[in-house]
């Protein structure tokens, strides 16, 4: 019975989902038909493109207002008001959505009567959870503007897992039977959820830059912060993400020893593994010592992010390997 309502909460978790999805996205639109941040000459905008209340931009005009200046403002801020609505319907849904998912997880462990973290289908959806859950901390802090790139992300992980990678519950395999079992797949987990955010801020640092740079930083760009600071909130999650995910490498060794007898072996997922460790550090070690931000270092952590998700899941369907287990 556990396992049934499991899979209802699952799916359902992901239709919530696709609902947040399309209120963020009519946000997104919605904010199209506001003033540019590059307002034409007698209008003075933040010189960093900061933002009230909503997010929205704020435009002042010069010289003495009149009738159409006032007409332009009044629906301005209806169409403001449009926008926050529909970012906090996003909000909300995500919220309902987080809830379902994490019933979901929880009656998978019951179902299981052990931590639901088995196999692939278990881990990718509990590592989208902890996405989402960072996202809900930074959304109620008031980030909510990383809302669409989020909920994409998860639709689209979390469809795949309900379809592609799921699999029925069944008892872990001897090799699973540890304590590290727990230590490794939390810390990579945790990591990985990091990491997704990471790399989610990084490619709207890029699309926020390019903006800037051909200076038509319209609708919902001009909600974001700007791209100094977007290149920094990344780099902070993945430098808290790089020693989780070096400890998960260091456990995974460990538990390896334990159930096979070695502690590295070069099998298909610890290999990808250490590149992914190994573009992660490149990163980090490139802003520490070469300088590098922005652009570059905004294009090494897609690329990681890119490895880190080739490694979890590519790995399992197309390679064979002692990580091959539980049916995926």
């Amino acid at each position: 019975m556990a396992a049934y309502w499991s899979n209802l909460a699952m799916v359902t978790s992901v239709v919530v989902y696709l609902f947040a999805l399309a209120a963020f996205a009519a946000e997104w639109a919605a904010a199209r038909r506001l003033e540019p941040v590059d307002a034409p000459a007698g209008v003075l905008v933040g010189s960093d493109g900061t933002t009230l209340g909503g997010g929205l931009p704020v435009v002042e005009t010069a010289g003495d207002s009149t009738a159409g200046a006032a007409s332009s403002e009044a629906r301005d801020a209806k169409a403001r008001l449009r926008v926050d609505l529909f970012g906090r319907m996003g909000l909300g849904l995500t919220v309902i959505a987080w809830g379902v998912h994490l019933a979901g997880v929880v009656t998978r462990g019951i179902a299981a009567e052990r931590f639901p973290w088995g196999n692939m289908y278990e881990f990718v959806t509990a590592a989208l959870l902890f996405v989402v859950t960072i996202y809900l901390v930074l959304a109620f802090r008031g980030v909510r503007w990383l809302g669409l790139p989020v909920t994409l992300l998860v639709v689209i992980g979390q469809g795949l897992a309900v379809t592609v990678l799921y699999v029925a519950v069944a008892p872990l395999v001897p090799a699973l039977h540890s304590v590290w079992f727990i230590i490794h797949i939390v810390a990579a987990a945790v990591a990985g959820a990091a990491f997704n955010v990471g790399g989610l801020l990084s490619i709207l640092y890029l699309m926020k830059t390019r903006a800037v740079r051909r200076g038509k930083v319209r609708g919902y760009l001009a909600k974001l912060p700007s791209p100094q600071r977007i290149d920094e909130l990344a780099y902070k999650f993945h430098a808290f993400a790089f020693p989780l995910w070096t400890f998960a490498i260091a456990a995974g060794a460990v538990w390896a020893e334990y159930a096979w007898g070695r502690f590295w072996g070069w099998d298909p997922k610890e290999t990808w593994s250490l590149v992914t460790w190994v573009v992660y550090a490149g990163y980090l070690h490139a802003r520490a010592t070469a300088g590098w931000r922005g652009k570059r270092a905004a294009v090494v952590a897609i690329v990681g992010l890119v490895c880190f998700w080739f490694n979890f899941v590519g790995i399992n369907l197309l390679v064979s390997g002692l990580h091959s287990y539980a049916g995926i």
